[in-house]
């Protein structure tokens, strides 16, 4: 992807302008880094189509209340605008091969449809963001037609074919009146649907420089705009992006589960995040997710018997945690993605009373916060550091003490101090705990104490 100059002084004024809904101003309390509303949350992918048997936005409200109870806080909505016609994959296409930016997807309802689940979300105590797709269009865009040279184009004028994705188009970014119009497209959905902020697509494939501009615009029309970037990019998160894809953690935590590597490599995983990214970078744990689902398996195809376990271990950890549509039921099937599938809600593993209590054990603990806002993590040493990783997060009086077994074997650990201490209580069942220097742990079992 080519990189260019900054924006210039001119179009941001321009960009900044316009017929925009007043917001009034985020006060914020204390030195923070993102919204106040972000330290505690759970995010939550939307994935409309196969979310209902209609699905549409209408028949997906139905499921808010479930949603507010569930605890989650961010909702992320795949994206809903229309989708291309040339080279469709599949009967319904991608969602990533958008038509028209500004336009919605009539297969999912309409404008003031997706209007009024945003402000059903927002009445119950939830933020919504949009997936946006910035790196490339389908290849029949309107901008296509209209301004051919906002697309790269090979020696022959013609569109070239990224990868596997022969329905897309790239970008040129060697544009500023593609970039302008970008902007104001995303600042469409902050003015006219009020969204909370962006999950954007392969952000890393798009110029940081863009980003920044981008950020700035939107935070004229909501001071506390969030966004995540799909990318594990640290110049993103220093300069534009709230969040980030913990995606070498997700692959470690993989590799742990089909007994290819150690918890080791976790500890090292999350050692390279702190030396990596900022202080205030929120690393997103995930043990799915939309891509994950549908391509490389479900979580109980990459993890097994420790399912469980790791979705338990991303609440444990400073980040913030995802739930994908279904996971909170124990979905256990690869939903298609260019043709309707539908989830089936029958919740037969006990899933959705773990994810939450998950949640609100990380609202009810400010240790658990996320980033600057957290507790310290502090390892404790035992004798089976290769499959049992034990840690306390800490923040004033608030502890919380985790200990799992990343391994498919009983085992005997010895730690060198009582754990967890005096005066803590077990998650979930809130019984008093005893302290212990040794522990016997059944293959994937995990032990949380708090006080």
């Amino acid at each position: 992807m080519k990189k260019v100059l900054l924006f210039t002084t001119v179009v941001l004024l321009f960009l900044s302008c316009g017929n925009k809904k007043k917001q009034e101003p985020v006060v914020q309390q204390g030195p923070s880094a993102h919204a106040e509303w972000v330290y505690d949350a759970t995010i939550y992918e939307v994935n409309v189509r196969q979310y209902t048997p209609e699905g549409t936005f209408n028949a997906f409200a139905a499921n808010l209340p479930r949603l507010k109870d569930l605890g989650v806080k961010i909702l992320w909505f795949m994206p809903i605008q229309t989708i291309g016609e040339k080279e469709r994959k599949g009967t319904l296409g991608s969602y990533y091969s958008i038509r028209n930016y500004t336009e919605v997807n009539k297969e999912f309802g309409t404008l003031d449809d997706f209007r009024n689940v945003v402000k059903q979300a927002h009445d119950q105590g939830m933020k919504v963001i949009l997936d946006w797709v910035a790196n490339h269009t389908s290849r029949d865009n309107v901008w296509m037609y209209e301004h051919p040279d906002w697309h790269v184009r090979d020696s022959l004028g013609n569109i070239p074919v990224l990868y596997d994705w022969t329905d897309i188009g790239e970008l040129n970014y060697d544009n500023a009146d593609m970039r302008a119009e970008m902007i104001r497209s995303m600042m469409f959905w902050v003015r006219e649907a009020d969204i909370d902020g962006f999950r954007c697509d392969v952000a890393g494939e798009v110029p940081t420089d863009f980003w920044v501009t981008a950020k700035d615009s939107l935070k004229t029309l909501k001071a506390d705009i969030f966004m995540l970037a799909e990318a594990e990019k640290p110049e993103l998160n220093e300069q534009a992006f709230d969040a980030f894809y913990a995606w070498d953690f997700h692959h470690k935590m993989n590799m742990v589960a089909q007994g290819k590597e150690n918890a080791d490599s976790l500890r090292l995983s999350l050692n390279r995040m702190k030396e990596r990214f900022s202080k205030t970078a929120i690393p997103m744990y995930f043990t799915s997710n939309h891509d994950e689902n549908s391509w490389n398996g479900t979580e109980f195809e990459r993890m097994g018997e420790a399912a469980k376990t790791f979705a338990a271990l991303t609440y444990m950890l400073p980040g913030m945690p995802l739930i994908y549509s279904g996971q909170e039921v124990g979905f256990n099937r690869r939903l298609q993605f260019f043709e309707k599938d539908s989830i089936d809600w029958t919740d037969k593993g006990g899933f959705t009373p773990l994810y939450q209590s998950l949640v609100a054990f990380k609202k009810a603990n400010p240790a658990l916060f996320t980033q600057e806002k957290a507790g310290e993590m502090i390892e404790i040493t035992n004798d089976k550091p290769e499959s049992v990783w034990s840690f306390k997060r800490v923040k004033g009086a608030n502890e919380v003490v985790c200990v799992f077994n990343l391994s498919k074997d009983n085992v005997t650990v010895k730690f060198n101090e009582k754990v967890p201490g005096k005066n803590f209580k077990s998650f979930a069942d809130d019984q008093v705990a005893k302290p212990a220097k040794q522990m016997n742990l059944k293959p994937w079992e995990y032990k949380v104490f708090y006080k």
